[in-house]
């Protein structure tokens, strides 16, 4: 299996998550990642951030149009350690939950979920409705790991940059990556 990642970004408050695992992916070096930003996402970098798009698509190895289906990531064959989507919006957890995969990140989505792949959702809303929930549980059935955007306070966080470090790191540990991006409950 290769140390291949595939990292969405899609339209939900939160781009700083999505930021952070690039980050700490690239500083991996044995990992290669392949980014995939939606629309609304791109707006939201300019909102959330300071940083440009292009600052941030050059965090990821290998980067995508969010409609290029031609990607290799589109496909069931190429082979991944899995996917993660951070933040995962409302939106794309119901074309993900619905199968609709209509965007790269909701068939790179799919093809994690029929390969029996890691595929982990940091959902970014508050609060849900039925609705929300009624998807998360369909795409829970189907495989997917569901990770709220909700951090802990046992490593006694000091700045905003420990909060996203410790979403960061329980999306990494979901995939079974080792890293020090947050201190361990009684470590």
């Amino acid at each position: 299996m290769k140390n291949e990642i595939i990292i969405g970004i899609s339209g939900a408050s939160g781009i700083q998550y999505g930021i952070r695992l690039l980050e700490a992916i690239k500083q991996m070096k044995n990992f290669e990642t392949h980014l995939v930003i939606s629309g609304s996402a791109k707006k939201l970098i300019e909102i959330e951030t300071d940083l440009s798009l292009g600052d941030v698509e050059t965090l990821g190895d290998n980067v995508y149009d969010d409609h290029d289906f031609t990607a290799p990531i589109a496909s069931g064959s190429h082979r991944s350690r899995g996917m993660i989507i951070a933040p995962c919006s409302m939106k794309t957890l119901a074309s993900i939950a619905s199968g609709m995969s209509d965007t790269l990140i909701s068939r790179a989505a799919d093809c994690c979920l029929k390969e029996k792949r890691p595929l982990i959702l940091m959902a970014r809303e508050t609060p849900l409705n039925l609705i929300h929930v009624e998807n998360m549980k369909k795409a829970m059935e189907a495989g997917a790991s569901i990770l709220p955007a909700c951090p802990a306070f046992y490593p006694k966080p000091k700045t905003l940059d420990d909060i996203i470090d410790f979403m960061a790191g329980r999306a990494l540990d979901l995939l079974g990556i080792e890293h020090n991006l947050y201190k361990r409950w009684r470590e």
